[in-house]
């Protein structure tokens, strides 16, 4: 059952020579989702094998340039690539309108078809969901509408002990709902038999948030409770919280205050202004208030369990 994001780029306004803006690569339970779409992603997916074939879904925090530069392209070479199968993308309605005019201006017709899902940046709600997994945006708090995403497995199914179920002569034909943790009761209504005695827990499902360009708020730390592993930007180090708020970023100390805010397993730091050489200097400053930091390093596959 894979869980496991792979970092396209960590680099904010501008890309470096060694580091791409933002994009990441999630795999969730075979749903194969694209976070942000920065300049040169397709190059990214290239160089770490990431088939842009599979992609399904993409969602798109905001339409800041570092942001969204990519996806063009990748929407271009897929269609070159005679893509039929259709992608859902989940962003600012003003996204679309950048996607038309470029489709508009170089005459070109797709060959499979965009799915367009609004966010909304004012408010938290569920966008997509199924029955494996469920994906919420929630507000964000930067210079345009912007939106954060929070992915999560939906409740885990059971495991049948099937040697006590055989012991109390269960119908194969319950078994699917002790998985949903119902208890058994016979058809007569006098036997009834506890779900745990029938049943083993398989874990507790495991959650992602992705929280993009934002100006430090205590309200992201509400909407990411208890996240196995969050995603914060850190553009800055602290000496430069004036510039961070100027332009609506966070530090990489702030980033860690947000993480312990909402006592969340794991944080990963990314979105590094590109005045930063030594990006393990804002590891060790988000570490001042979160230990159990990384740094969102190109090409690192976090595996989420």
């Amino acid at each position: 059952m894979s869980f496991e994001l792979t970092i396209l780029g960590n680099s904010s306004a501008t890309p470096t020579l060694n580091r791409f803006p933002s994009a990441q690569y999630l795999n969730i339970l075979d749903h194969h989702i694209l976070i942000d779409c920065g300049e040169g992603t397709q190059m990214q997916l290239k160089r770490y094998k990431i088939k842009k074939s599979k992609l399904q879904y993409i969602f798109i925090s905001h339409v800041h340039a570092d942001h969204i530069l990519g996806l063009p392209g990748l929407i271009f070479s897929m269609n070159l690539n005679q893509r039929t199968a259709p992608i859902h993308i989940y962003a600012p309605s003003s996204l679309f309108d950048i996607i038309d005019l470029f489709l508009k201006l170089s005459d070109t017709i797709l060959h499979y078809e965009i799915i367009r899902h609004y966010t909304n940046s004012e408010i938290t709600e569920v966008i997509f969901e199924n029955a494996l997994i469920k994906v919420t945006s929630f507000p964000l708090f930067h210079r345009v509408p912007t939106t954060g995403f929070l992915i999560e497995e939906q409740a885990r199914l059971k495991k049948i002990n099937v040697e006590e179920c055989e012991r109390h002569h269960i119908p194969f034909t319950y078994f699917n709902d002790l998985k949903r943790g119902k208890d058994y009761v016979s058809l007569d209504g006098k036997t009834v038999i506890k779900n745990k005695l029938l049943t083993f827990e398989t874990g507790e499902p495991l959650s992602y948030a992705y929280a993009s360009d934002t100006i430090f708020d205590t309200r992201v730390a509400q909407s990411v409770e208890g996240v196995d592993v969050l995603y914060h930007e850190s553009t800055f180090m602290h000496d430069k919280q004036i510039r961070a708020i100027e332009t609506m970023h966070t530090t990489a100390l702030q980033a860690g205050i947000i993480a312990k805010m909402a006592n969340v397993k794991k944080l990963i730091i990314g979105h590094f202004s590109s005045r930063y050489d030594d990006l393990n200097l804002l590891l060790e400053e988000a570490k001042i208030e979160f230990n159990n930091t990384e740094i969102a390093e190109e090409g690192k596959t976090f595996v989420i369990e």
